[in-house]
C-alpha cells in the first residue's frame, strides 16, 4: 500500500499512507451475491440451456462491470501525507493524481455518519485558498487521528515557513 519513491523528492518522507477502508468494498460484494441469486432463481425457472448460458454470461459481464471495477479502483487509489505534501494517486491504465502542499492548507476537517463511525472511518476534508478550494477524501480509516496528524504537520510547517518539518 505504500506509495511508491520515485514520487518523493529528495529529503521528504512518507509520515501516513493510506487508501480507502475496506468497507467500500462492501457494496460490490452485496451486489456480486444478489447477481448470483438472481442468475440461479432465473435459471432454475428456466430450464434451458441456451437460456442459462446467456444468464451466466450476463452475470460475468456485469459482475465484472459492477464488482470488479470498483475493486480495482480501491486497490488502486493510494493516499500519502508526507513532510511536505498530500499525494493522491489511483487508476491502473489510466493514472490520476494530486498534489497540495503542506504551505498551502488551510483547513482540515472531517465527518462520519453513523455507518462511517461503526466501521471507524470518515470523510477528510481539506481546503486551501485556490480556485479548486477543496479535496475530499473518502472512507478514510481512523479520520480523527489523520486529523490530528495532518493538523500537526501544517502547524509545523507553517511555521518553519513553509519549508516542510
Amino acid at each position: 500500500m505504500a506509495i511508491s519513491q520515485k514520487l518523493l523528492n529528495d529529503g521528504e518522507s512518507v509520515v501516513l499512507s493510506m487508501r480507502a477502508h475496506p468497507k467500500v468494498l462492501f457494496g460490490p460484494a452485496v451486489v456480486l451475491v444478489l447477481l448470483v441469486i438472481a442468475a440461479g432463481v432465473i435459471e432454475w425457472f428456466v430450464d434451458v440451456r441456451l437460456v442459462s448460458i446467456i444468464i451466466w454470461a450476463g452475470v460475468v459481464v456485469a459482475a465484472v462491470w459492477w464488482v470488479l471495477g470498483p475493486v480495482v479502483e480501491w486497490f488502486s487509489s493510494v493516499y500519502a501525507i508526507t513532510d511536505r505534501r498530500l499525494i493522491t494517486r489511483r487508476g491502473i491504465i489510466t493514472r490520476k493524481g494530486h498534489d497540495m502542499p503542506l504551505a498551502r492548507m488551510s483547513d482540515v476537517a472531517y465527518e462520519f455518519g453513523l455507518i462511517d463511525r461503526m466501521f471507524g472511518c470518515g470523510t477528510l476534508i481539506i481546503s486551501d485558498a485556490s480556485t479548486y478550494g477543496q479535496i475530499k477524501l473518502h472512507d478514510i480509516p481512523d479520520v480523527e487521528q489523520t486529523q490530528r496528524r495532518l493538523n500537526d504537520l501544517i502547524h509545523d510547517t507553517h511555521r518553519s515557513g513553509g519549508e516542510g518539518v
